[in-house]
């Protein structure tokens, strides 16, 4: 009975001593100033436009003041919305290099690598109106510059190759317009479309046209994009090398047959399914029937499955860019 006795006593006196407690730092809590805290914390701030820039040679005229307040609008959406450029920067530094290369060999402005990160934010995306992988394709548009479209091959998921058939729809439509602008601006609403509303307004210039309003806000998202992933520091951007997504090494294999089951195959290279459909999102099947003995180029990391680990551990692959 007495030791009965003692625990009560002892229950009862924690149970005084957390109230007591407890009550105390509600009372701190009360006191604390919130909104002086938030503000000595948490500065959100205007920024300020360049004097000049422009887009793939071609001035902005920054003297309009639609101009002006579009450009400030998308500036402030890509500075603010923090985690998403950060990964435009993180996927920039893997896969600009490549893009950079193409465009050069298809006499396509530097600055249409931007236009990929407005399109799909450097990933294999579908769109709801059925535009896939990097570069947002239509089937026809892809047909037209040469990609295979079927079940079991989408080159539309083929970096290189997608994006030799980008710059030949931009090599196209600058040859219409006579501008790069129009002819980013035509890649997003199509060029029936931009014509139309050229020949509507008797306009030709895009800063000078009222269009819908995904068309009419695109260029100057490429702009704001291009202008922070030009000096990042300057928008509060602060990344070190090691946080950069990087390029896993790879050698190129010859298919000219058919492939019954790419799990197995994968296995010859010491790689997994995964993998090699990392590497390869074009392959669209678990096989390729291939009957037209076509070749294919099939991409396989250099050191196998333990480079690709490795790089997963110390990068953070993007793992985004995989195939259904």
């Amino acid at each position: 009975m007495k030791t009965k006795n003692t625990l009560f006593i002892i229950s009862g006196l924690l149970l005084v001593s957390f109230f007591f407690i407890f009550s105390k730092q509600d009372e701190r809590s009360d006191n604390v100033d919130y909104q002086k805290e938030f503000n000595k914390s948490y500065s959100v701030y205007s920024l300020t436009l360049p004097d000049e820039i422009s887009f793939a040679g071609e001035k902005v005229p920054l003297d309009h003041f639609d101009v002006r307040e579009a450009l400030d609008q998308e500036m402030l959406v890509n500075t603010y919305w923090q985690s998403q450029t950060l990964l435009f920067m993180k996927r920039a530094h893997k896969y600009f290099p490549r893009i950079e290369k193409i465009l050069t060999e298809n006499n396509i402005p530097d600055d249409f690598k931007y236009l990929v990160l407005a399109e799909s934010d450097l990933k294999n995306a579908v769109s709801p109106s059925g535009a896939v992988g990097i570069w947002q394709l239509l089937k026809g548009t892809a047909t037209d510059y040469g990609l295979e479209v079927n079940s079991e091959i989408d080159e539309r998921y083929h970096f290189e190759k997608s994006t030799h058939a980008a710059c030949g729809f931009l090599n196209d439509a600058h040859e219409l317009f006579g501008s790069w602008t129009m002819a980013a601006a035509s890649y997003n609403m199509g060029r029936r479309g931009l014509i139309k509303q050229v020949n509507r307004q008797k306009q030709d210039n895009y800063y000078d046209l009222l269009l819908n309003n995904e068309t009419g806000r695109y260029v100057y998202r490429i702009l704001a994009i291009k202008l922070i992933l030009e000096n990042p520091e300057k928008y509060g951007f602060h990344v070190r090398e090691k946080d950069l997504y990087h390029s896993v090494p790879t050698y190129e294999v010859k298919v000219d047959t058919a492939v019954s089951n790419f799990a197995d195959f994968a296995e010859k290279f010491s790689i997994n399914y995964k993998v090699l459909k990392y590497f390869n999102p074009w392959l669209r099947e678990s096989y390729l029937t291939n009957k037209s003995k076509k070749e294919y180029l099939i991409k396989i990391p250099e050191e196998g499955f333990r480079s690709y680990t490795k790089m997963v551990n110390h990068f953070d692959i993007d793992t985004t860019i995989l195939s259904d």
